[in-house]
């Protein structure tokens, strides 16, 4: 039986907890909330350790994405660094301070949703 290629916002939500992995994000989970909501195709949640980390995260995560041809539609957050939110339509990327995941725990409001396994980042990826 041939493995089913990922859909490309499944590869977009792949990748972009790739590279909040790279940064050290904690606790990275991707949801897949197809047939769950017209909202998005996938949610990427990660914590930070601090403001400054939010921030360093976000931010890596939405210049890599960029430069590799997948520009972020919508921010929110950014300034802030509690709570980052990158749009890139098909997939959001959350990216909180631990104290507001915990408050808002959005994979307990989205447990419809099917989490994927994660690639392991390889070692020296950083």
């Amino acid at each position: 039986m041939a493995k089913k290629l990922p859909s490309q916002s499944e590869s977009l939500a792949r990748r972009a907890a790739a590279l909040a992995s790279e940064l050290k994000a904690n606790d990275v989970v991707i949801l897949d909330l197809r047939g769950v909501t017209d909202m998005a195709d996938f949610f990427v949640i990660a914590s930070g350790t601090s403001d400054t980390h939010v921030r360093s995260v976000a931010q890596h995560v939405m210049e890599e994405m960029k430069h590799e041809g997948m520009p972020v539609h919508q921010s929110e957050g950014l300034t802030q660094g509690r709570w980052a939110l990158l749009d890139f339509v098909d997939c959001v990327v959350h990216v909180f301070h631990p104290a507001l995941r915990q408050f808002y725990q959005l994979e307990r409001l989205w447990n419809d949703a099917v989490p994927l396994k994660l690639e392991p980042v390889p070692q020296g990826a950083n």
